[in-house]
């Protein structure tokens, strides 16, 4: 019998300005989280986790600024 290997966390359908904030800040946390393991990892793998703790910032301040 083979144990399932869980995959890629599915996102939020939601677009960010109806998500709770607490789940935006969740994205922040854990793409910065990402960060913690960067001198580890190859240089070519830094762009990567840089692009997604900029994507989850856009995200989050877009949706707080839509929300007034």
């Amino acid at each position: 019998m083979s144990v399932p290997t869980p995959g890629p966390r599915p996102g939020d359908p939601r677009p960010p300005e109806q998500r709770p904030v607490a789940d935006l800040r969740a994205d922040v946390d854990e793409a910065v989280a990402g960060l913690d393991s960067l001198a580890e990892r190859p240089v070519s793998e830094h762009p990567e986790a840089f692009e997604r703790v900029h994507s989850a910032l856009g995200r989050a301040l877009t949706a707080g600024s839509e929300r007034g």
